[in-house]
């Protein structure tokens, strides 16, 4: 269970794990400009996430009052589940493993755990990935993870596969002959091998003579990166600039 999540800049954060597929640079396409872009600091959560955690409060605290109160997590179970597994696991695939008849106090168990982890200055906490939960380690030991698997990161993907995955990204759906136009060199087989690792997918066909591919990033692209959603793309403000030589 080893992990970057996003740094102070707003760059991608990167997760490396025992089977996934790791990246040897930070994608450095320009995003388009109303992609908005989560508050990732360790410990904090979506604004949207605020309000489902106060509207789940809420209920709680209800049902609580009609003796209906929603099942009680165990910590440890949960826990265990998350260190334990290679793939981000959302709320009802924990509820089902844990025998719990809903989710609603899955929520408020994480939440409790991350302030323990903070407390006790803990190296890790548990954030959403991809639509579920999984635990992540802090910027501040990237430097560290990086020496442990530089060998292994820079074996992965090229600067060429990035630059071709940071385009479909941002731009997707979006056909070969227009990545080609943005790199200025023939994309087809960095396209395929990227699509051999499952993080592009064909999103469809154009509406055009001869009904050209769309192409498009898949879920583990977003949990090779470390995003809940595309809009968790870093804006082009937020990348990490090169320093001037």
């Amino acid at each position: 269970m080893c992990a970057y999540s996003q740094n102070d800049d707003g760059a991608m954060r990167l997760i490396i794990n025992h089977d996934k597929i790791t990246a040897a640079d930070e994608p450095t396409a320009a995003p388009p400009t109303d992609v908005p872009v989560e508050e990732t600091a360790a410990g904090s959560e979506h604004s949207d996430g605020a309000v489902t955690d106060a509207l789940d409060d809420a209920q709680e605290a209800a049902e609580a009052g009609n003796g209906s109160g929603p099942d009680n997590v165990d910590p440890g179970v949960l826990e265990a589940l998350l260190f334990s597994t290679h793939h981000p696991l959302t709320a009802a695939r924990l509820a089902e493993l844990m025998e719990l008849s809903s989710t609603r106090g899955i929520r408020r168990a994480i939440r409790d755990l991350n302030r323990q982890y903070e407390q006790h200055g803990r190296s890790f906490r548990i954030e959403q990935v991809a639509g579920g939960y999984q635990m992540l380690t802090l910027p501040e030991y990237g430097e560290y993870l990086g020496r442990l698997l530089k060998r292994e990161v820079d074996t992965k993907l090229t600067k060429a596969a990035l630059e071709t995955l940071a385009i479909i990204a941002y731009k997707q759906p979006i056909l070969r002959v227009e990545i080609e136009s943005i790199r200025g060199v023939a994309c087809g087989e960095t396209i395929r091998s990227l699509m051999e690792k499952h993080l592009v997918r064909i999103a469809g066909r154009a509406e055009e003579p001869g009904r050209p591919i769309l192409y498009g990033t898949t879920r583990r692209f977003l949990e090779v990166f470390g995003l809940n959603s595309l809009k968790d793309l870093p804006q082009s403000e937020e990348l990490a600039r090169p320093k001037e030589g």
